[in-house]
């Protein structure tokens, strides 16, 4: 008896869907492209306000630390007070809800922060923060 062999196809892979999918967005995009361009090019001139106002939420809370040695940083950026007034009143006048953090060195005299807070007062600071660490219990 005779056996039958069979032999099986190869498998081949047709390329037409998927050249077909990147004509389409070849073609997408230089049509988009071109709208882009078109609006580029109108002339419009856009309406002026008086009493503008920023459209998104306040920032996070601005970081204030105080070192040791009295030194003060704003954001990391180093200041003095006068200018840590001047950011603040600043800061508050884009934002009426602006918030502060006061991060105080532990080994460092207390007056010091005393005088960061009462310079955020004077800014019209009225959310204030003190930042602390949870002591280990032993």
């Amino acid at each position: 008896m005779p056996l039958k062999t069979n032999f099986d196809e190869q498998p081949s892979m047709n390329l037409t869907p998927m050249i077909d999918i990147v004509f389409l967005l070849i073609i997408f995009f230089m049509v988009g492209t071109r709208f882009v361009e078109i609006e580029r090019n109108i002339a419009v001139q856009v309406p002026a306000v008086s009493d503008a106002q920023a459209l998104s939420p306040p920032p996070e809370r601005r970081v204030i630390n105080v070192y040791r040695d009295g030194k003060i940083s704003l954001d990391r950026h180093p200041v003095t007070l006068d200018k840590l007034i001047s950011e603040l009143s600043i800061g508050r006048q884009q934002y009426e809800e602006l918030g502060v953090v006061v991060r105080g060195d532990a080994e460092g005299p207390f007056q010091n922060i005393a005088n960061v807070l009462n310079a955020c007062r004077q800014a019209g600071i009225a959310e204030m923060g003190i930042s602390v660490r949870m002591a280990s219990h032993q």
